[in-house]
């Protein structure tokens, strides 16, 4: 067992109005040799945090997960930098950690050395970041601090994640409230007239903004009536935008759409032509649109017009595809595949209560027994 100590090396004190010195602690230095022989010490203001830090030392060495504590001394934007320079990740992701890293943990977690970060600081920088932004954001940030830390232990320069055990606000998932027919249509009636076919295509086909912008014609097979989505286009800061695989593997889908959605993108080609690589809606420039531009200065304007909240975007009438779907007795799978959800269980989680109530379809099922008067003893109940 490697050897270890804690004693006084000095004492903490305060003058007093009468001019005295008033001893008010002391700093506890602890000492003890890793399994190299090397000597570690390190200073505490409390006895019993000494204590602790010699007992996690001392029980790494017997349990085999001992860490040096030098190995910690790294700060944590170095670690996350390096650490997110080797994730494997599509464009688009790993932008996005790039992003949340910069703005929202470097601020305050950056310039900490990695051992010195507590579940302490972490709770801290949660309850700031929880003032500012929302649940769900806060909680897709978090996640992304504690997945670096977990690499850290993997790597061995900590003993334990500070992020274990953080608590998070709670999250209140709002329900779908999909748009009705009148207000697609009042959409469609006050939009810029080179996107009226795209309020009319996402109504129709539930593609998501990426993929509708990302649309090209060798993607629409005029003849059968079907869209294939296998990309979408993709935003990355300061880079040119490009294509990009979809959201997740279970996107990449084939649409089935009526002729009069064919007709409606038969005629937008028709009059505004195709941008590049035979995009279907398209910047002035015949490059992809950009979801800065098209949300201030075309869909803004549009959805004021139409009197609907500021909280509606180009992402409701997806929800209006599902809804009308739903209404038609389209099944779970179906509605999962058309919208290329990865998981029957997510369709559910977001569109559940669309579905006819199963109450009400157990008393007509029941209801429609040709049985008459007939009792078939679900009434009282009766002896076995």
């Amino acid at each position: 067992m490697a050897s270890k100590s804690i004693k006084k090396v000095a004492r903490l004190s305060r003058r007093k109005a009468d001019g005295r010195r008033q001893v008010t602690g002391h700093v506890w230095e602890a000492r003890y040799r890793d399994p190299n022989g090397r000597q570690h010490k390190k200073r505490f203001a409390r006895k019993v945090d000494g204590e602790r830090w010699l007992d996690q030392a001392t029980a790494g060495m017997v349990t085999g997960t001992y860490v040096d504590p030098q190995a910690g001394k790294v700060t944590f934007r170095e670690y996350a930098e390096d650490w997110r320079s080797i994730r494997v990740h599509r464009p688009s992701t790993a932008a996005h950690y790039e992003t949340m890293l910069r703005l929202h943990a470097y601020p305050t977690l950056g310039d900490l050395r990695l051992a010195d970060v507590t579940p302490f600081d972490i709770q801290a920088w949660v309850k700031d970041l929880t003032a500012r932004l929302q649940p769900s954001t806060v909680a897709v940030i978090h996640g992304i601090v504690s997945s670096c830390f977990k690499s850290a232990m993997r790597d061995r320069r900590l003993a334990s994640n500070p992020c274990d055990g953080t608590q998070l606000p709670e999250i209140v998932k709002k329900k779908v409230v999909p748009l009705t027919v009148e207000q697609v249509v009042a959409l469609h009636t006050c939009i810029d007239p080179k996107f009226k076919a795209l309020v009319h295509l996402c109504a129709a086909t539930g593609m998501r903004q990426g993929e509708a912008f990302g649309l090209t014609a060798d993607r629409i097979d005029f003849l059968r009536g079907v869209i294939t989505v296998d990309r979408q286009a993709v935003y990355l800061a300061n880079q040119p935008m490009t294509f990009g695989p979809p959201k997740r593997a279970a996107s990449c889908r084939e649409i089935p759409v009526p002729r009069d959605v064919i007709q409606v993108l038969n005629n937008h080609i028709a009059a505004h032509g195709l941008g590049h690589h035979g995009l279907v809606f398209h910047a002035d420039d015949g490059g992809f649109v950009r979801r800065s531009t098209f949300s201030a200065k075309i869909w803004a304007p549009a959805r004021r017009a139409a009197g609907l909240p500021n909280d509606v975007g180009l992402h409701a009438l997806r929800h209006f595809y599902a809804s009308l779907l739903i209404r038609h007795g389209e099944s779970v799978k179906t509605v999962q595949a058309r919208l290329g959800h990865a998981s029957a269980a997510e369709t559910l989680d977001t569109y559940s209560h669309l579905w006819p109530d199963s109450d009400e379809r157990t008393r007509k099922a029941v209801s429609q027994l040709p049985l008459g008067d007939v009792d078939l003893g679900l009434g009282a109940s009766q002896g076995a």
